[in-house]
């Protein structure tokens, strides 16, 4: 099995030679590892600006190549906000507050955030709303309290009251109650 070497501060055995000491990286490889690494973040999923430079950040303590890098990734278009927004809206299961939150969280701007809700259909998030109690509404309709569990599990997806109320009065009249197990 191979085992890698730990450095210590004891001498290398005889015939050895000793490691040699890293000399330190020059600005311009500096920037090129950074850029490297922000291109590996940007290929794992999607990030937001904010999330891009913490990740920076804790790499490098040089915060004009930071922005550097941003800039530069950003120009090449590599990181957009607005897209991260879209995506993040596209989303299907999720409410409108729950994009809302994961957008504040993952550190956009209120007026993206704003202007991506405004971009939401409010006949499509009711349907998601309607469809996913639907497919909940046999284990849900066991429960005790089944409407305040389906009220619990799509508030807890983000959805409003208003939406929340309306999937459960539709998916309520297509599963009537069975009188026989009650």
């Amino acid at each position: 099995m191979f085992r890698p070497r730990r450095r210590s501060s004891t001498p290398a055995p005889e015939g050895e030679a000793e490691p040699r000491p890293r000399r330190p990286k020059t600005r311009e490889e500096q920037r090129e590892a950074l850029l490297a690494y922000a291109f590996r973040a940007l290929g794992a999923r999607a990030i937001t600006e904010a999330e891009l430079r913490g990740k920076l950040e804790r790499r490098s303590e040089d915060p004009e190549l930071v922005e550097e890098v941003l800039r530069r990734v950003q120009e090449l278009g590599y990181q957009n906000d607005a897209e991260v927004a879209r995506a993040e809206n596209k989303r299907r299961g999720v409410g409108e507050m729950r994009v809302r939150q994961t957008l504040r969280r993952r550190g956009l701007g209120a007026d993206l955030i704003e202007e991506t809700l405004q971009a939401r259909d409010p006949e499509q998030e009711q349907q998601q709303a309607t469809d996913l109690l639907t497919k909940r509404w046999p284990a849900l309709s066991r429960k005790r309290d089944p409407r305040a569990s389906a009220y619990a599990f799509l508030a807890r997806r983000g959805f409003g009251s208003s939406v929340i109320w309306l999937a459960i009065r539709e998916v309520a009249e297509l599963f009537p109650p069975d009188d026989a197990e009650e």
